[in-house]
């Protein structure tokens, strides 16, 4: 819902597409949030004409008329590297894309969809099994003209959202009553273990651990909106990450209670920007 409004999201999304295309990326590879995996199986988007899945509250003409790009080539590329890293890889040429990659590229490069690849998760959802996932592909980062891309949410309790207020007003960031203590302790840690981890494996560590907090399955009724979290972590948790910039760049409060932040780590150099 969010994804389909105005929003300080949706405007920092706009502005990390234009330093991308500014900074000359030309591949885009994503985990999202709602494709996952069985058994111990990770699949890598291969369908050469993917159908967009349809949004509930958002009107089609935000987003029928988009023109995907999968990236065909990179995905051959991602393939090997997961094999290569030992996980059970497989293409899938039959996924069509989903709302929580289509939509955020839609907001970051409205002009014209760049090459994207779209890795899914596994349905155990292992943390440290889609953090080694980010690891394998890391190198890529050093290429300079990829931009990794992780969506999810850092508060996302469907069961614990107020939807009363979204039905009554249709607007999806209204709100009668602040969020809930347990939603904003939770998404205080996750700016915590991003910004103040340093860095490096204490990232990983730092981010893998939150999964472990009591308050998490308060803040996360499954664990599928969290995966990208790890995902990124692995990508950006390396030795030579410590003291790396990490920005909260935006943030958007729906539903009372689901919170949604926009965090890019790494920077424009000799690596590439990662966005979250």
């Amino acid at each position: 819902m969010m994804l389909g409004e105005e929003s300080k999201s949706a405007d920092y999304w706009k502005k990390c597409g234009d330093e991308a295309l500014a900074h000359g990326i030309e591949h885009v590879v994503m985990m999202g949030a709602h494709w996952a995996s069985r058994g111990d199986e990770i699949h890598v988007s291969t369908n050469p004409k993917p159908a967009k899945s349809p949004v509930a509250y958002v009107h089609p003409s935000k987003y029928v008329s988009y023109e995907l790009v999968p990236d065909l080539p990179m995905a051959s590329r991602v393939l090997s590297l997961l094999q290569a890293a030992g996980f059970t890889a497989s293409a899938n040429p039959t996924f069509d894309w989903i709302h929580d990659t289509y939509l955020i590229l839609i907001r970051m490069f409205p002009a014209r969809c760049p090459p994207t690849t779209i890795v899914s998760m596994n349905a155990r959802y292992d943390p440290h099994y889609h953090m080694k996932v980010g690891s394998a592909l890391r190198g890529l980062r050093r290429e300079g003209n990829v931009l990794f891309v992780g969506t999810g949410g850092a508060v996302h309790n469907l069961y614990r959202n107020r939807w009363a207020p979204m039905l009554k007003y249709r607007d999806t960031f209204a709100m009668e009553t602040p969020p809930e203590a347990w939603a904003l302790e939770f998404r205080q840690e996750v700016q915590d273990a991003l910004t103040k981890s340093g860095g490096g494996p204490a990232l990983r560590r730092a981010v893998t651990m939150l999964m472990k907090m009591p308050m998490y399955r308060e803040a996360h009724g499954t664990d599928d909106h969290f995966m990208a979290a790890q995902f990124v972590a692995g990508l950006c948790g390396d030795w030579e990450d410590e003291g790396q910039k990490v920005e909260l760049g935006a943030e958007d409060w729906e539903l009372t209670n689901m919170c949604n932040s926009q965090f890019t780590l790494g920077h424009w150099g000799k690596e590439v920007a990662v966005g979250a």
